[in-house]
């Protein structure tokens, strides 16, 4: 065997032969200064169809990037043919860092965590009152997505002309969630539409919520009527809605307020085994400061908690604490309970 000393030649150095012909693999990456920002409003099969300034560009994800996957709402560069033209494609070779992410699992067993949405601003959590019945545990799941992903929340109830808001609401009175309230016969009319735009303008809203209560029908009269989707109907046998969504789809909000809606596929379930109890209490902010008392790794929800004693004092309302202690309780609980 030949060993080399400190002052080799190029030509003493032994080289694989590249069969292939190409040119060798490197780690430098390029910068691609050149690429153009956009967001990406929809994924379909591995093809995401981004804006670029003002025209739709359809690109598919660069090989440098991995598995690293852009969902909707992303802030990406892009590269190669930005024309928009049909048959063309792009390259997105950046993904920027995320301002905030709704994720979920599909149950609090899967360790599987799926990005829904990126750098939405709000969280629109649409149930119907009635057609079908309410499901709290589901709300509160999303609320407990919302506040650890760092959207703020909005409750918008659709349906009142079926059954009153005023119990439902009560559960939510002390968590200070802004909502809406509409019926079906105010989705016919601007009137729903212009009450729950006022808390849009300006944002980027996802709105998520369960098959049959009607959120993609309230969309569609939010966005401008060349861009609405197909709505279905709630199956009277089953009182479960059929999905007629299969894709989230960011689209822009009409009226020229400048916002953006994000419309998801109905969910049945919402799976928090992605989410960090500890973090939720960042939504409380008059209780957190009496967690400093608090033993270590407290679950905010056992015997030695402050919060019972910091309550008590008055320093907070007790139903926040009760509220903060429901969300908390979730993730031990299926979501029809």
């Amino acid at each position: 065997m030949r060993r080399y000393g400190k002052h080799t030649d190029e030509d003493d150095i032994r080289q694989r032969p590249n069969r292939k012909g190409n040119r060798p693999r490197t780690n430098i990456r390029p910068k691609h200064e050149e690429a153009v920002e956009g967001m990406v409003l929809t994924v379909d099969r591995g093809r995401l169809t981004c804006l670029v300034e003002d025209r739709a560009v359809v690109a598919m994800k660069a090989r440098e990037l991995g598995r690293k996957a852009a969902v909707v709402g992303d802030r990406v560069a892009i590269v190669g043919d930005l024309s928009g033209e049909k048959d063309t494609l792009a390259r997105i070779v950046r993904i920027e860092p995320r301002g905030s992410v709704l994720r979920r699992t599909a149950d609090d067993d899967d360790p599987y965590e799926r990005v829904v949405v990126a750098n939405a601003d709000q969280l629109a959590i649409v149930t119907a009152l009635a057609d079908p019945e309410p499901r709290p545990r589901l709300i509160d799941r999303c609320l407990v997505a919302a506040f650890d992903g760092g959207l703020s929340p909005l409750l918008v109830l659709t349906k009142s002309d079926l059954a009153p808001p005023d119990k439902f609401l009560e559960l939510y009175g002390a968590l200070d969630i802004p909502y809406v309230v509409t019926s079906r016969e105010e989705l016919r009319s601007e009137a729903a539409a212009d009450r729950v735009r006022a808390h849009l303008d300006g944002r980027i809203t996802a709105f998520v919520g369960h098959s049959g209560v009607g959120k993609t029908t309230l969309v569609n009269a939010l966005v401008p009527p060349e861009r609405r989707r197909t709505t279905g109907h709630v199956n009277a046998v089953t009182g479960r809605g059929r999905h007629t969504t299969t894709s989230a789809l960011a689209l822009p909000l009409a009226g020229g307020g400048g916002g953006w809606v994000i419309d998801t596929p109905g969910v049945r379930s919402f799976g928090l085994n992605h989410v960090d109890p500890s973090r939720v209490i960042h939504a409380f902010p008059d209780l957190e400061p009496g967690t400093e008392g608090c033993p270590r790794a407290c679950s905010h929800d056992e015997p030695d908690c402050a919060l019972d004693e910091w309550v008590a004092e008055g320093h907070a309302d007790p139903q926040r604490l009760y509220s903060l202690r429901r969300l908390l309780a979730t993730r031990e609980r299926r979501e029809g309970d």
